[in-house]
């Protein structure tokens, strides 16, 4: 039994080292959501870590070759959607409005599958007091809820909003 905690912790030194390598190799962004395929790279690389360390059936070697091919597949892809925009297209989902102005968005509410209370709760997370001064709530590609709000009177700049899908508008 000793020796069996003895090899958890070597594996475990082994994947996290792995790991910290590999991110040093393919930049912060290795665990970052910015799509829902990093959002899946990054469960895979704990499901592969997590196994790696606690299945002594399985070469530590696998798990280390297992993580550097997820990462070279998100390299891959991070590489496609930047260099082609009907592949970007393809890959990520666009972001949804949810609200502009104050004004409540139902349909697309619908299609995010959230209900006004999520939207209310989201709102709340944001401090966001007043639905006057809620500029925009948008759905983001990585499933994260973005609240633009504030005390001023002016609209959000139209680059902000690029790729914002607004479909559902009432």
């Amino acid at each position: 039994m000793f020796y069996d905690l003895i090899e958890i912790f070597l594996r475990a030194i082994v994947c996290v080292i792995t790991v910290v390598v590999l991110i040093r190799i393919n930049g912060l962004r290795s665990f970052s959501k910015m799509s829902s395929f990093d959002f899946a790279i990054t469960v895979a690389c704990g499901s592969v870590i997590a196994s790696s360390v606690i299945s002594p059936k399985e070469s530590v070697l696998l798990g280390v070759a297992a993580l550097a091919a997820l990462f070279a597949v998100q390299a891959f892809i991070a590489w496609l959607r930047a260099a082609s925009e009907p592949a970007r297209q393809r890959i990520d989902n666009a972001p949804l409005m949810l609200m502009r102005n104050g004004e409540i968005f139902h349909e697309n509410l619908h299609k995010s599958r959230m209900t006004e209370s999520d939207l209310y709760g989201k709102l709340r997370e944001a401090n966001a007091y007043n639905l006057d001064r809620v500029h925009a709530v948008i759905f983001e590609p990585t499933g994260d809820v973005s609240v633009l709000h504030g005390n001023d009177g002016g609209d959000v700049s139209p680059e902000v909003l690029d790729g914002v899908q607004v479909s559902g508008m009432p």
